[in-house]
C-alpha cells in the first residue's frame, strides 16, 4: 500500500512556508529584518536547546567534521531569509513565490559547477523556459517605477536556497534536525546580533507571540520538508512544492486582498509546466 505520509509532511512544510512568509510581510511593516531574524534564530536555539534538556540526544549529534562547509550553508539560509524578507515587503507573496519557483534551475547550474552533473540539452532548455515564464508574471511591474528591487531580493533569496539545496547535498551524511539547526541558527544569530540591538524596538506582547511564531514556522517547515525527503522519493514529492502557490494566493486574498492578475497566472502556469518537464526531463536523462 503506497504511504501518503511524505506527501503529506511536504504540503504541510509548504503550508508552513507561506504563513512564514505572510507572518513576515506583517511584521516588515513595523520591525527591520535583522530583529526578525533574530528572534527566528534565537527561537529555534531556544527550542533545540529545551528538547534535548528534557530528552537528551534528540535531533540527533551536533558535532562535524565539515565545519565550514555547515557555515556556508548557514551563510546561503541567511541570503534567502533576507532575499524574501525584503522582497515580500513590497511584492505579493504568489509573485514571490513564482521567483522561488526557479530554485530547481539554480540548483541544476549550481550541481553542474560545483558537483560536475550533466544534465542534456531538454533539461537546460525547460529551465529556460520557467525563466520565461517568470518574466511573463513580472510584465505588468516591468516598469521604470516598477518593483526592481523587490524581484532581485527575491531572486537573490531563491540563489542562495538553490546554494543551501546544494551544499545539503554535498552534506547528506551528515544531515539531522540538531545540526541542521545548531550549524544554522547558532552563527548567524550571533552575526545578526549586533545588528539587531542597534535597531531594536520593542515588541509588545501581540508581536512577541507573532516573533515568536515566526521562528517555529520556520524549524517546523525546515525540519518537514527534510523529514518528507527523507522517507519518499524526491521524484514523487518534487511536483506537490507547487502547493506552495496556492497557499500564498490563498493567504494574498485573505489578508491583502490581493487577487492574482491574468500575467500572474500565465506565468505561473508556465513556470510550473516547466518545472514538471524538467523534473522529468531529469529522470529519463
Amino acid at each position: 500500500m503506497t504511504s501518503f505520509k511524505g506527501p503529506l509532511l511536504l504540503v504541510g512544510a509548504m503550508a508552513l512556508f507561506a504563513l512564514l512568509d505572510a507572518n513576515s510581510k506583517l511584521l516588515a511593516g513595523r520591525y527591520g529584518a535583522d530583529q526578525v531574524l533574530l528572534v527566528r534564530y534565537g527561537t529555534l536555539l531556544t527550542l533545540l536547546g529545551l528538547l534535548r534538556l528534557l530528552r537528551p540526544g534528540t535531533g540527533g549529534p551536533i558535532s562535524t567534521a565539515r565545519p565550514w562547509l555547515h557555515l556556508l550553508r548557514a551563510l546561503c539560509m541567511a541570503g534567502s531569509a533576507y532575499g524574501f524578507f525584503l522582497a515580500f515587503r513590497e511584492i505579493p507573496l504568489a509573485e514571490g513565490y513564482l521567483v522561488y519557483f526557479t530554485a530547481p534551475f539554480f540548483t541544476l547550474l549550481l550541481a553542474a559547477l560545483v558537483l560536475g552533473e550533466k544534465n542534456g540539452r531538454a533539461v537546460w532548455f525547460w529551465s529556460a523556459m520557467g525563466f520565461l515564464g517568470v518574466i511573463v508574471a513580472m510584465a505588468p511591474g516591468l516598469s521604470a517605477t516598477g518593483p526592481w528591487g523587490a524581484y532581485a531580493w527575491a531572486f537573490l533569496g531563491t540563489m542562495t536556497y538553490a546554494g543551501f539545496l546544494t551544499i545539503s547535498r554535498v552534506l547528506r551524511a551528515e544531515q539531522g534536525a540538531a545540526r541542521l539547526i545548531f550549524w544554522s541558527s547558532g552563527p548567524l544569530f550571533l552575526a545578526i546580533l549586533p545588528f539587531a540591538m542597534a535597531e531594536w524596538v520593542m515588541p509588545d506582547a501581540y508581536d512577541w507571540l507573532a516573533l515568536i511564531l515566526n521562528g517555529l514556522f520556520a524549524g517546523g517547515a525546515t525540519l518537514a520538508l527534510a523529514l518528507a525527503f527523507s522517507i519518499d522519493r524526491a521524484a514523487r514529492l518534487a511536483p506537490l512544492e507547487f502547493s506552495s502557490l496556492v497557499f500564498a494566493l490563498l493567504l494574498d486574498a485573505a489578508i491583502w486582498h490581493l487577487w492574482p492578475g491574468s500575467w500572474t497566472l500565465a506565468g505561473a502556469a508556465i513556470v510550473i509546466f516547466a518545472c514538471l518537464m524538467s523534473e522529468r526531463a531529469t529522470r529519463t536523462g
